[in-house]
């Protein structure tokens, strides 16, 4: 879901709205660096892909058991669900909030469970992950007010469930509610966007500078549009997907007619190690 700080409108002026962005970056910086933030994820695991239910470097045993997934461990294991340890088994559902609030323990670590398309598997978030030592920031252009630009949401009569690929490769689906409409340099671009429970919007996006100056894809999240479908678009404020981060995310990679032919130099561009 998105943040305050991403589904932010620009009200104010320049000189304002480069502070408020100074302070976005910086507080994504810290999410980004946090001890259950993506750079701490060392590892997804599939249940499918262990029918015994032995997870490798993960303590007790794990299987699906139709709406949950089932946990057996001993003492020994050291795991603890809620809080108190864990001897017998407990049934999971998945983790819907952030990493640091997931049911499972083991030290410091986190067990988040998730479940795409009917498949569990298991995360593993590691304060002491090696990405998460070696990262030194976010690299993003200074903010330009001419990123900021007028949109227009355009809804489709029925949510369409398009197939693309995703970083673990993989496809999966991608629900598409609707085509935000912009124009830059006189020209109008569209790009197709889910929206999310709450309203707002989301895109997954290349542009020329992907791949060159920037990292593969990225994500947008221009906030909730007007009852008209107007709405602000911040291009100061693309995001790094959470596989820029750690290989073990599953981000979607941008559907079809979501490749700008322009060079959208604004946003965030490469993590940067120390």
């Amino acid at each position: 879901m998105s943040t305050d700080a991403e589904q932010h409108q620009q009200t104010g002026g320049p000189d304002e709205a480069a502070q408020e962005w100074r302070r976005w970056h910086e507080e994504r910086v810290l999410a980004v660096a946090a001890p259950y933030g993506p750079l701490a994820l060392t590892g997804t695991h599939w249940l499918s892909d262990y029918p015994e239910g032995r997870i490798p470097a993960v303590p007790g045993q794990w299987r699906e058991d139709g709406d949950a997934v089932v946990l057996t461990a001993t003492a020994e294991d050291g795991i603890v669900v809620d809080g108190k340890p864990l001897t017998g088994e407990v049934r999971l559902g998945a983790d819907s909030g952030p990493a640091d609030d997931a049911r499972v323990a083991l030290g410091d670590r986190r067990l988040v469970v998730i479940r795409r398309e009917g498949l569990w598997a298991v995360r593993d978030f590691d304060p002491d992950a090696p990405a998460r030592h070696a990262f030194s920031t976010v690299d993003a252009t200074p903010f330009d007010p001419a990123w900021v630009v007028p949109g227009t949401f355009r809804p489709y009569a029925e949510e369409r469930d398009v197939r693309v690929a995703n970083a673990d490769g993989a496809e999966r689906g991608l629900g598409l509610g609707g085509e935000l409409a912009f124009t830059v340099d006189g020209d109008e671009h569209t790009l197709q966007v889910t929206v999310e429970e709450d309203g707002s919007l989301w895109a997954v996006f290349a542009d020329a500078t992907s791949g060159n100056g920037s990292y593969r894809f990225r994500f947008l999240r221009p906030g909730t549009p007007a009852g008209d479908g107007s709405l602000s678009v911040d291009f100061n404020r693309a995001l790094l997907p959470p596989c820029a981060f750690a290989d073990h995310f599953l981000c979607p990679f941008p559907p079809p007619g979501n490749t700008l032919t322009v060079p959208v130099a604004a946003g965030e561009r490469n993590r940067l190690d120390a």
